[in-house]
């Protein structure tokens, strides 16, 4: 039986997508408020559970129910360029998918939960009958809330011994997971083509490009204006006016993004969203040190 390279077994896997959820994983153990001496060996666990197993399985799921897509859009990825041979592509997607949840029993309760509802989402989002892919709303809802929200809550919960994390750090995750939802929308605009031929209703599909653009950079943009008003609500104003000056840089790039969307998608993804993950920690650390809050 032939066997895939390494090479195209990484590359099925993509470790650049990896950055995301173990920055917000990251997150957490910061809102949590409680030092890393003693938890240094339970938080790398959440980091390669965040980003090399639950993520990985993801990228592994989308890759192989998106085959036909990718023919059309990107015919040099491992599955359909013929690198990833026979079905090797789903057999690696359901082993990491066991790989994960049994790492994840090192994390407690709400680790272990947090870590089994991202599964479930990557699994929904591209696999049918649900593929929630098919809807850009529901589609990169599932994908933001399991990158950001999810990865936040579970760096928060494995510091606190897997009890539930404080709400107002519930609240955060929430928030710059629904943001996400807009970076997620982001990635949509390079396969306009394909995802139309395939019946694939991404928001540039539903809505056009333009109105697309529009509604991503909004759905970027409002919340962390409430965080911004939280954090001065929780008396926090040097940590909002940080945030703030994170996105009006945002929103300058914006602008510019707005002209050109298709062609300056990628291009804002690589600019304007550090911006965005820069404004996670620092509402995170508004939740330790001096008169933080918590609850």
């Amino acid at each position: 039986m032939q066997r895939p390279q390494i090479s195209a077994i990484t590359e099925l896997f993509k470790p650049v997508t990896w950055f995301p959820p173990m920055w917000a994983f990251g997150c957490g153990v910061v809102a949590s408020g409680l030092p890393l001496a003693g938890r240094w060996p339970i938080a790398l666990i959440g980091l390669l559970l965040a980003g090399p197993l639950v993520c990985a399985t993801s990228q592994a799921v989308n890759d192989w129910f998106d085959r036909e897509v990718d023919a059309i859009n990107e015919p040099q990825r491992p599955i359909p360029s013929g690198r990833m041979p026979g079905r090797w592509g789903i057999g690696l997607a359901v082993a990491w998918t066991f790989l994960s949840l049994l790492v994840a029993t090192a994390l407690g309760p709400w680790g272990f939960l947090a870590a089994a509802v991202g599964l479930l989402l990557a699994w929904l989002y591209s696999a049918p009958p649900l593929r929630l892919k098919k809807n850009g709303w529901w589609g990169n809802s599932a994908c933001a809330l399991c990158y950001e929200g999810l990865a936040w809550i579970t760096g928060a919960a494995v510091m606190t011994a897997g009890t539930m994390p404080a709400l107002r750090s519930v609240a955060l995750a929430l928030l710059y997971s629904t943001g996400a939802h807009g970076i997620m929308t982001l990635n949509d605009f390079k396969s306009v083509r394909g995802d139309r031929a395939t019946g694939i209703g991404s928001l540039p599909v539903r809505l056009g490009v333009d109105r697309a653009a529009r509604v991503a950079c909004l759905v970027m943009a409002v919340p962390q204006v409430v965080v911004v008003g939280l954090l001065v609500a929780w008396g926090r104003p040097a940590h909002a006016a940080g945030v703030a000056a994170l996105l009006v840089g945002q929103m300058a790039m914006m602008r510019r993004f707005l002209e050109r969307p298709t062609e300056r998608a990628l291009w804002y993804s690589g600019f304007g969203i550090p911006l965005y993950v820069v404004g996670m920690l620092v509402a995170a650390f508004a939740l330790r040190g001096p008169g933080a809050v918590g609850g």
